[in-house]
């Protein structure tokens, strides 16, 4: 090879390294030409999180890879800035869609997608139900069934899968009684039963945790406080309501002026965090202003609020309302802060009760069916319907729903038919 060639050589390449290295340093960066804009910018991506495992990830249409078998995780890449549509599919589930926009040097996060199941299914745990009760360990069912001569208290162990005895309505009085209220023991073993019969009211409490349940008549309920209208016991704080609308923890007064209680209207006290919250049923739902020391109308037609299984979040609704609170941004996104309120939906049927179902996961009756909602309001909600409640034998009795953190699976009350669904969660 002669020097002439040599040199030509060693300038071709000379150029070539010239001209291919920087793009390769800006590709190793994470630029990308954008065709569309007609500039070089960065990428950035997708970081998903899936239940169950293995899910198919669709990117605008096309599949893109599964999410991992251990983890149920998948890093999606070098996308240019845009918003791009994210499904994600799983046969046998209810998919899972958002679009979302991807911003230069920056990975989006989607950790909390569930898949449930298309199939739900319910079979009979218990006939002639009446009425029930979960204990606040969620592992035990209080029933109330209907009997020949009267009604009986059962009790359904969920770890065992076993239904026991407790009492009859002539263990009470010995005809004509009625049970009244039913509440448990915060350690779940013993309730507090109150009965009445030809106008005549008794207290009881019923030890569960022997080999033959014990019925105690007592005074009255175990109240921590005489002249409380209601309370709320907080680890080794009690808040409470005197007679004369004064909002207390343990000794100390709250409010700087009492609120107007009304007669005969059951009031609700719950705390959440450091937010306190009273509420008239199914009315209106007020919350303590510890600036002001008073309560402030928050919330008007209410038909409940419930926590979640985080402590951090509070969701409450009405008929055709739900909404959420954060009482904790720990961990959240830059854009919720604590005392953020969030409409979620508004729906047209009624909707008659809600549930957590996990930390990011309603589930609630809404007209004749069941759905699950996520809580995610970036971009549309994921809302599917999980059951229809008319495949249950009903003849228009409201069906009566509770979703148990325990064992993860639904129960509903119909027809004095008290059902069981499979895990809905792992």
């Amino acid at each position: 090879m002669t020097r002439r060639t040599r040199t030509i050589i060693f300038l071709a390449c000379f150029l070539l390294f010239i001209s291919v290295a920087p793009s390769a340093v800006l590709y190793s960066q994470g630029y990308r030409f954008d065709f569309e804009n007609k500039k070089f910018t960065q990428t950035g991506g997708f970081f998903l999180k899936t239940v169950p495992r293995q899910a198919d990830v669709y990117i605008e249409g096309k599949l893109n890879k599964k999410t991992d078998f251990f983890f149920g995780s998948a890093l999606v890449e070098n996308l240019l800035p845009k918003r791009y549509k994210i499904e994600v599919k799983k046969e046998g589930y209810h998919s899972w869609e958002k679009t979302l926009e991807i911003k230069e040097k920056e990975v989006i996060e989607a950790k909390n997608i569930v898949l449930f199941p298309q199939d739900v299914n319910f079979n009979v745990l218990s006939g002639q139900t009446e009425q029930f009760w979960f204990s606040p360990d969620q592992k035990r069912i209080i029933l109330k069934e209907k009997e020949k001569l009267g009604w009986a208290l059962k009790l359904y162990d969920l770890e065992k899968n076993i239904k026991s005895h407790l009492i009859k309505e002539g263990d009470i009085f010995a005809e004509g009684t009625e049970l009244v209220n039913l509440t448990f023991s915060e350690d779940s073993k013993r309730i507090y039963l109150e009965a009445s019969a030809k106008e005549r009211i008794e207290y009881f409490v019923l030890e569960l945790d022997r080999l033959t349940p014990l019925l105690t008549e007592i005074d009255s309920p175990p109240l921590p406080i005489e002249n409380a209208i209601v309370y709320r016991q907080i680890n080794n704080n009690i808040y409470y309501l005197d007679d004369s609308g004064y909002l207390f923890e343990n000794e100390g007064k709250l409010a700087s002026e009492p609120f107007p209680v009304k007669q005969e209207t059951k009031y609700i006290l719950d705390v959440f965090q450091k937010f306190i919250f009273l509420q008239e049923e199914n009315d209106i739902l007020y919350k303590f202003n510890p600036d002001l020391k008073t309560f402030e109308i928050f919330f008007e037609k209410i038909q409940s609020s419930k926590i979640s299984p985080d402590n951090r979040k509070l969701a409450y609704f009405s008929d055709h309302e739900i909404w959420t609170l954060l009482l904790n941004d720990k961990n959240d996104p830059p854009q919720k802060k604590t005392g953020d309120k969030v409409f979620l939906m508004r729906l047209s049927e009624k909707i008659t009760d809600v549930f957590w179902l996990n930390d990011n996961y309603l589930i609630f009756i809404a007209g004749d069916k069941i759905k699950i909602s996520e809580i995610d309001d970036r971009d549309r909600l994921n809302i599917i319907d999980i059951f229809e409640i008319k495949k249950l034998p009903q003849n228009g009795s409201a069906v009566k729903m509770f979703w148990n953190q325990f064992d993860k699976k639904l129960y509903l009350l119909s027809e004095n038919n008290l059902y069981g669904s499979g895990a809905l969660l792992p």
